[in-house]
């Protein structure tokens, strides 16, 4: 989410949800400071991770980040083209929403957006050499970060 009050959060759970229009979801806990921040916001933002960005992942998992746009500044980041969300850079794919629907799910609230922007990873990143368009998406499983084929990356703490 992006403006004056820029956040951002690791999500436990996003996915596609439509083409036609193009929808996606992520579910916030009701108890998150993120979900206080997105009921009067318009736009939000997704990155989804590649398997090398566990440290990002981490960081927006932590309570005690700096507020604000502040808490950006630990990563690399760029404002989306439609939207001027906060969007990672090196994720594998970035997309720009609208708020289009909220919806109770428990102790989550479910946010659909509508789509209005995105871009995929350009591939061979000139700085690292990694080759982001064959990397793996980051994946959290059974209390661990882990890549595709769910083998363990690292113990969790």
């Amino acid at each position: 989410m992006g403006g004056s009050s820029a956040r951002g959060m690791t999500a436990n759970s996003f996915s596609s949800v439509s083409l036609h229009p193009p929808l996606l979801l992520v579910c916030v806990h009701n108890d998150a400071v993120m979900r206080r921040a997105l009921h009067p916001a318009r736009h939000f933002g997704v990155s989804v991770l590649s398997a090398g960005q566990a440290a990002v992942a981490r960081h927006f998992a932590d309570n005690s980040r700096p507020v604000g746009l502040q808490q950006f500044d630990a990563v690399g980041w760029s404002p989306g083209a439609a939207t001027s969300v906060p969007l990672i850079d090196g994720a594998l794919a970035r997309f720009e929403c609208e708020k289009w629907r909220a919806y109770d799910g428990g102790d989550h609230t479910i946010l659909v957006g509508a789509v209005v922007g995105w871009s995929r990873s350009p591939g061979l990143d000139p700085e690292s050499g990694r080759d982001e368009a064959t990397e793996d998406a980051l994946l959290y499983f059974r209390g661990r970060f882990r890549e595709h084929g769910l083998r363990a990356q690292e113990p969790s703490r």
